[in-house]
């Protein structure tokens, strides 16, 4: 009784697994092309902050006549703001007429 005999189903299994895979490659590419663009972002951000806490170190020296003594100055003279959870900025003042010594690293925070 070949009538009730199948053939799709025999030769359906191979082409089955070709689409699978498929889809977990084109998954696997798009999850690469997310966390690039994630990883990009958080770059920019960061030289952005870099940007934002050197100018504002200049704009204090030049306003003020001196650097400004600590991080907590900035923000609370120069409305400097961050995300502390994503970002740390390690803040060492050399003198109040010498430009401090400014680190940003990033946290495992998110943005």
């Amino acid at each position: 009784m070949n009538r009730f005999d199948d053939k799709r189903s025999r030769t359906g299994l191979p082409g089955f697994l070709i689409s699978v895979l498929i889809f977990c490659a084109v998954l696997f590419l798009a999850a690469r092309g997310i966390t690039s663009v994630s990883d990009t972002a958080r770059a920019k951000e960061r030289e952005s902050l870099e940007q934002a806490v050197r100018r504002n170190i200049i704009h204090c020296y030049a306003t003020e006549g001196f650097y400004p003594p600590d991080l907590l100055y900035l923000k609370e003279h120069y409305g400097l703001t961050y995300d502390e959870s994503a970002f740390w900025i390690d803040y060492q003042p050399i003198g109040s007429n010498l430009m401090p010594d400014v680190t940003i690293l990033e946290t495992g925070g998110s943005s």
